[in-house]
């Protein structure tokens, strides 16, 4: 789902891209005045994974391919504001480092992904909990259910954006990107849930935020490293090289030639230029490098805002 030059004009990558500011900075506010020092590892350890998951490219219908967001999980493990800080480290790191998205349509990616997706996970997120309760069956049920909207929204939101640049008509975008991510967002939701039920059975007390969670931090950063890094080794050199569902509405509807050759990245295509014959290895070391990368990333921004807060209550 991650836009490309080429396929926005200016002034939609203006908007979208000042939409995009004024939601991080909400974002920033949130996690300043709500997250305690001690969780600050865990925003780093959301990110690495967020970014290690965004790898896994499975096959879905009509010769396509989709591949997980992790907007939701963010939101339900770590809150709506510290969701928004993960998925932006995650999507700048692939802008900048893989080519991954393109840099003028950058605001227009995060306002996607790191936004609108985390905003509408967390609405429906947290009315399903309301209306459906407490129980663990009801919480998987609203994780599930909102990373299937979150996905969907996001698809939506980037149809609606290239039908305003003049690339596609609307009408055809949105049931095109609708189409393809209806059944994304499917695979979405379970691997969302599947990631929820096992903290469920290892660390409840990460699902309450109304709790102060100041011991075991460290194991927890432990053991999701070790997930992240089997998901680096493991699953990531088997992603799929079908297009994308972005890629295949863009073949079907007619508009992938718009797309402008991607500005030089140092690790493009997430690939080690050293090791073009192994291309295993150097989809593992490219990985191994944004996943350290997104952890620093998202723990500085976070670190830094909690310090801030500290001060000012001083």
């Amino acid at each position: 789902m991650h836009i490309p030059d080429g396929f926005l004009d200016l002034p939609t990558a203006i908007a979208a891209g000042a939409a995009a500011v004024a939601g991080i900075a909400l974002g920033l506010r949130d996690v300043r005045r709500n997250l305690s020092p001690r969780r600050v590892p865990l925003i780093g350890l959301a990110a690495a994974f967020v970014f290690a998951t965004q790898m896994l490219n499975f096959p879905i219908a009509a010769g396509t391919s989709g591949h997980m967001t992790g907007a939701v999980l963010a939101v339900v493990l770590l809150g709506p504001g510290a969701a928004v800080i993960v998925m932006t480290a995650v999507l700048v790191l692939q802008c900048f480092m893989f080519a991954d998205g393109g840099v003028t349509a950058l605001g227009a990616n995060v306002l996607n992904m790191a936004i609108i997706a985390p905003a509408v996970g967390y609405v429906v997120y947290a009315g399903l909990r309301r209306l459906c309760g407490d129980g663990q069956r009801s919480l998987l049920f609203a994780a599930g259910f909102a990373a299937w909207c979150a996905t969907v929204a996001a698809a939506l939101a980037c149809a609606v954006e290239l039908a305003a640049s003049g690339t596609v008509v609307l009408r055809s975008a949105v049931m095109a990107m609708g189409g393809v991510h209806m059944v994304v967002g499917l695979v979405e939701a379970a691997i969302t849930m599947m990631v929820v039920a096992v903290v469920i059975r290892s660390r409840p007390e990460l699902l309450d935020r109304s709790q102060r969670v100041e011991h075991g931090v460290p194991a927890t950063v432990a053991f999701g490293a070790v997930a992240t890094i089997g998901v680096l080794v493991f699953v990531s050199p088997l992603a799929s090289s079908l297009p994308d569902g972005l890629e295949h509405v863009a073949h079907k509807l007619g508009f992938a030639a718009e797309a402008a050759t991607p500005i030089a990245a140092p690790l493009q295509d997430y690939a080690v230029k050293g090791l073009v014959d192994q291309p295993w290895l150097g989809t593992v070391v490219a990985a191994g490098v944004g996943v350290a990368a997104a952890f620093a990333m998202a723990w500085l921004m976070a670190r830094m805002l909690t310090r801030h807060a500290l001060h000012a209550r001083r």
